[in-house]
């Protein structure tokens, strides 16, 4: 299913499930993240390189897509309705902009029990060696996760729809950060039961 990239590759990467992962990007330079082996939710935030303050926004990138949803063509927006990266490729076709990141703190409350990681652990991790805190994490992407919205409004989060191959190519519209959580998540099917690892390949076309 994958093609392989037409430039120069910078970087290519196998992320472990549960881990964590954050790069800075140039303006131009495309990211492909890959579900290895599908149904892995892939959480990621995004950041103005230059002005960190500036970071993803899911309102203004929903209200700007005229969807809950992101698929290939999609513009991802920061807080200043500015563009930060662009989904040229996706063999998806929807990815979730809703049900943000796994907590410990919102596990204890759905499911009873907190779990042994998080995506919010990964974040705060990534971010602290990025010089920011939690309290710089706003809410998320989740590439490849499967959030089904029905006509009254009801979400919920469902087995991934991602088969083993499938991936998304984010082009940077300016330096950006990008910091991904390879979701730990599974106490809901968000992943299947069991996370698995993710490809991430970095190239200038």
């Amino acid at each position: 299913m994958n093609h392989e990239p037409a430039g120069a590759i910078l970087s290519d990467e196998i992320l472990p499930p549960r881990a964590y992962w954050h790069r800075r990007l140039a303006r131009g330079e495309v990211l492909r993240i890959i579900d290895l082996e599908g149904c892995q939710a892939v959480d990621t935030l995004f950041y103005d390189a230059e002005q960190p303050s500036a970071r993803y926004n899911a309102p203004n990138t929903m209200k700007l897509a005229g969807s809950v949803y992101l698929s290939k063509g999609c513009v991802l927006y920061d807080n200043l309705a500015e563009p930060l990266v662009t989904m040229i490729e996706d063999t998806v076709g929807r990815h979730d902009t809703l049900a943000g990141a796994c907590s410990r703190e919102i596990n204890q409350i759905r499911y009873g029990r907190p779990g042994d990681l998080s995506c919010r652990d990964n974040f705060i991790s990534a971010l602290r060696e990025l010089g920011m805190d939690e309290r710089d994490i706003p809410p998320n992407v989740n590439f490849f996760m499967h959030v089904p919205v029905d006509g009254s409004g009801g979400l919920t989060i469902a087995d991934g729809i991602s088969k083993p191959g499938d991936y998304v190519d984010l082009r940077a519209e300016k330096d950006v950060i990008v910091v991904i959580s390879n979701c730990p998540q599974e106490l809901n099917p968000c992943c299947g039961g069991s996370p698995s690892p993710i490809r991430l390949t970095v190239w200038q076309p």
